[in-house]
């Protein structure tokens, strides 16, 4: 765990991982909704194997939980707003030193705050989102102008298939061209502690999340 430093000074808990070049890109990991727990660490380690400085802010402040009303008043009594114009502008700056270039990525709710950043925050050059849409007063699709990744779920009852593709229609509308990609799988099925991993689909969209880090980093 570390510390990074938000753009209002302030001080953000983070779980990091350096790669082994010194000079590698830099990927932030958004968490879930359940908070910064070992799964997404375990992401932030499998990044790092793979060549990335990774690097996971705690939104939560060390709060987590595995019950599902417990993460939803979490996320509920989260500042999305402070969240994305601090915390992750404060962790891609924090990875961008020696410009470096750095890509977000996140699941669920952190998902939402990849569009999010994508759309307000300079410091990432490439987003990756996983089965997450922020409200259209967060931020809107058409506005990300940097590459965009989205992977979705078919049998998604939260970021349903129409808001996903609600995403894509408003983003090829607007002229950007984004690689989304729908799996036949539930919500969460990237996550191996969880009853809807989907180990196929799983592996199948971090193939293709390296894909696009590599030709965008």
């Amino acid at each position: 765990m570390i510390e990074f430093k938000r753009p209002d000074g302030a001080k953000t808990p983070a779980y990091f991982e350096a790669a082994a070049r010194a000079d590698a890109p830099g990927v932030v990991v958004i968490q879930e909704w359940w908070g910064l727990n070992p799964q997404i660490c375990a992401v932030v380690d499998r990044l790092a194997a793979a060549g990335y400085s990774a690097l996971a802010p705690d939104l939560y402040r060390g709060r987590l939980t595995t019950a599902a009303d417990e993460a939803n008043h979490l996320m509920q009594s989260l500042d999305f707003v402070d969240a994305t114009h601090q915390d992750l502008r404060g962790a891609g700056a924090h990875l961008a030193r020696n410009g470096r270039k750095v890509a977000v990525m996140g699941f669920c709710m952190g998902g939402a705050l990849t569009v999010a950043a994508a759309v307000h925050a300079p410091e990432f050059a490439a987003a990756s989102c996983f089965y997450g849409v922020p409200p259209a007063e967060l931020a809107r699709p058409a506005d990300i102008r940097i590459p965009f990744q989205a992977h979705f779920a078919l049998q998604d009852d939260w970021c349903t298939p129409t808001v996903a593709r609600g995403l894509e229609a408003e983003m090829r509308a607007a002229g950007r061209s984004p690689e989304i990609h729908y799996y036949e799988a539930a919500h969460g099925f990237f996550n191996a502690t969880r009853p809807v991993y989907d180990a196929a689909c799983a592996e199948q969209a971090w193939t293709r999340l390296l894909d696009f880090l590599g030709r965008h980093l």
